[in-house]
């Protein structure tokens, strides 16, 4: 038998994995990419899965080898949802070819930028930190989710986030392959195409910039020669867009790199969202807080020394 690329499968085929017996079968084509095309399939009992067939053998490899250490951290870390990452991993015998698959959680929900239009703007603080944990969790992997954009994050109707299509997912330190260039930190000079945590992050901050200002990032494209284009551009363009002006300043760090992990990034942004502040005006209004609070009870204390006064008299 050989490996070979294969055709779309319709609805109601029954996938039966070659070692493990297992049987899903398709309701519906999930979508298409270049190195597999993704199925909502049921099983036998009626649960239902993501799955994702190669469509040339090696390429699913990477995605395999990068599910498994996500799902052996969560088991690790007492997760009880460790199949959200891999369920079942087999090859499906079609004609004379083999074709692998693997099968992970199905994420119903709808992309980040559609949730937002539905539930309002404000939610990305919401949507943010659910992004910047699972980022900090495969980064505290070894991996880099590589290419991250706002199609690769989706958002269920309760609130939970995910990040689906791990193609281009990297060891950290390994190159990035897979990569759109809007999203890419070097496309816009700030730094190599290297895998490492700030490159994610990166890249987020870009996804808030095209979710708030599209025509702005557009136009900076359009005007902008390559060889000057530069972080510069993002930082302005953050302070050009006033639904990001909470995290300006949490964007600006992850253009620039100044993040020292995934980890403090994602405690920062979670700070701000929950405080409806930015980090600097939060701490500068907590300090103005306690100023009143002292000057009141200095207040409250001179009016008793003036009340025993009085009543003496």
């Amino acid at each position: 038998m050989s490996t070979m690329e294969h055709s779309e499968l319709p609805a109601g085929t029954t996938v039966t994995g070659r070692s493990r017996g297992q049987q899903y079968v398709i309701q519906r084509t999930l979508g298409k990419g270049t190195n597999g095309i993704v199925y909502l399939v049921s099983t036998m009992q009626g649960q239902l899965y993501a799955l994702k067939m190669a469509t040339v053998n090696h390429n699913l490899q990477p995605e395999i080898k990068l599910l498994f250490s996500l799902h052996k951290h969560w088991k690790i870390t007492g997760r009880n949802d460790s199949n959200r990452y891999l369920y079942d991993v087999d090859d499906y015998e079609q004609d004379d070819s083999v074709i692998p698959f693997y099968v992970m959680k199905y994420v119903k929900g709808q992309p980040l930028s559609a949730f937002l239009r539905a539930r309002g703007a404000d939610r990305i603080g919401m949507a943010g930190t659910g992004v910047l944990e699972l980022l900090s969790e495969l980064h505290e992997s070894g991996w880099v989710f590589g290419d991250l954009k706002a199609e690769h994050v989706i958002v269920s109707d309760e609130g939970g986030v995910d990040l689906i299509d791990y193609g281009g997912a990297r060891p950290q330190g390994q190159s990035i392959h897979q990569f759109t260039e809007w999203y890419d930190r070097k496309y816009w000079n700030a730094g190599d195409r290297v895998g490492d945590y700030a490159y994610d992050l990166f890249a987020f901050a870009v996804i808030c910039l095209k979710l708030f200002n599209e025509p702005g990032l557009q136009r900076i494209i359009a005007t902008q020669l390559p060889q000057v284009r530069g972080e510069s551009d993002l930082v302005q363009l953050i302070d050009q867009t006033p639904g990001l002006r909470l995290y300006s300043d949490w964007l600006k760090k992850a253009v620039r790199g100044e993040f020292r992990s995934s980890r403090e990034a994602y405690h920062s942004w979670r700070a701000i969202s929950r405080s409806g502040l930015p980090a600097s005006r939060n701490m500068n209004d907590m300090m103005t807080v306690q100023l009143r609070r002292a000057f009141l009870w200095s207040l409250f204390g001179l009016g008793i020394v003036l009340l025993a006064i009085y009543f003496r008299g």
